[in-house]
């Protein structure tokens, strides 16, 4: 068949153009090796497409992920909200630690400022909710930002510390009787005395405990010497 008789319409594989198959695919990838080994190139082998095609879809990796960081997000539950502006606040922000928590490569990707302008519209309601609430405790509009950073910080960093130590081989955990033999009691007495229990103490999940502390200690800081807000 000559070429100016041939069907016209592309033949072979069909392009892919799902988003929800991009993101699938990309999912899998990241539980199976991590989500710093994703790339276009793998992706691209992983559906059986070309990385041209698929730039079609996504402009790079990390337009990917916050692709998908925006799905996952949007499937998290807003949370009932109490009454208390500083009680909206630690639900608010216990809603984002336990998704993160369920996907901590995730906080690996948002721990760059900046981050707001790529998130889908629950997670700003979440973000929105602490920011309300703080202001409503009283706070100025610039410290309930700071109020909302210091949380972010906190709970992002609670969250990495725990995955990775999590993959931590066995032979690699924090052992607590090989601490003592390493401490100079004379010099850190304190640090040696608890040595044989850091390993379970450390290893215990306070984050629902020490929140409302942390909270609480962030509102005082941030309020102190500001008029309480009067409604009505």
């Amino acid at each position: 068949m000559s070429r100016t008789n041939a069907p016209h319409g592309r033949v072979g594989r069909p392009p892919v153009t799902s988003r929800t198959q991009i993101l699938n695919a990309a999912r899998r990838l990241i539980d199976r090796d991590g989500w710093e080994k994703l790339t276009i190139r793998r992706l691209a082998a992983e559906i059986g497409i070309g990385a041209t095609t698929l730039y079609h879809h996504v402009q790079d990796k990390e337009d990917l992920l916050f692709l998908l960081i925006q799905e996952y997000a949007d499937q998290i539950p807003h949370p009932a909200l109490p009454s208390e502006p500083r009680d909206r606040i630690i639900v608010a922000i216990t809603a984002v630690h336990d998704a993160l928590a369920a996907w901590p490569w995730a906080a690996e990707v948002l721990t760059a400022d900046g981050f707001l302008v790529r998130l889908g519209d629950s997670a700003l309601r979440l973000v929105e909710t602490i920011v309300s609430g703080a202001i409503d405790h009283g706070c100025t509009p610039e410290q309930a930002v700071y109020v909302v950073r210091s949380l972010w910080y906190y709970t992002v960093g609670e969250i990495l510390v725990r995955a990775h130590s999590a993959h931590r081989a066995d032979d690699e955990q924090f052992d607590g009787q090989a601490l003592g033999s390493i401490l100079d009691a004379s010099l850190v007495p304190r640090l040696a005395s608890l040595s044989g229990q850091w390993s379970t103490l450390s290893s215990r999940d306070d984050y629902p405990r020490a929140l409302p502390a942390f909270v609480d200690g962030l509102l005082a800081q941030a309020t102190a010497g500001t008029p309480q807000r009067q409604d009505g």
